[in-house]
């Protein structure tokens, strides 16, 4: 398809949101506050049955504990080891020493 160089501009700009909009991507059945009783409600509307818990479900481990990643280290090869899991947009409570101390 060809267009003129307005029209494209026309049908890009379609896309971009006016200043001080936030674009919301995250919605519908599927959004994660709902996403369980939706389904729910999904499966009871079709008679589909809910799915087998699975048989590799992941033993109960305290927050605290650090956990041992399945995937080595990308850069030195050695085991990671996860220190802190946090939510997103939420700062992490454990912050790493700085590698130099100012003494002056």
């Amino acid at each position: 398809m060809k267009l003129h160089p307005h029209e494209f501009i026309r049908r890009f700009l379609l896309h971009v949101l006016p200043k001080g909009f936030h674009r919301i991507r995250h919605y519908g059945l599927f959004a994660s506050a709902n996403r369980a009783e939706s389904i729910a409600t999904a499966r009871a509307l079709l008679n589909v049955a809910p799915p087998a818990a699975d048989p590799q479900e992941q033993p109960d481990v305290a927050p605290d504990s650090p956990r041992v990643l399945p995937c080595p280290c990308p850069r030195c090869g050695a085991r990671m080891i996860v220190i802190e899991v946090f939510a997103p947009g939420c700062e992490p409570k454990w912050r790493p020493t700085p590698s130099r101390i100012d003494t002056s």
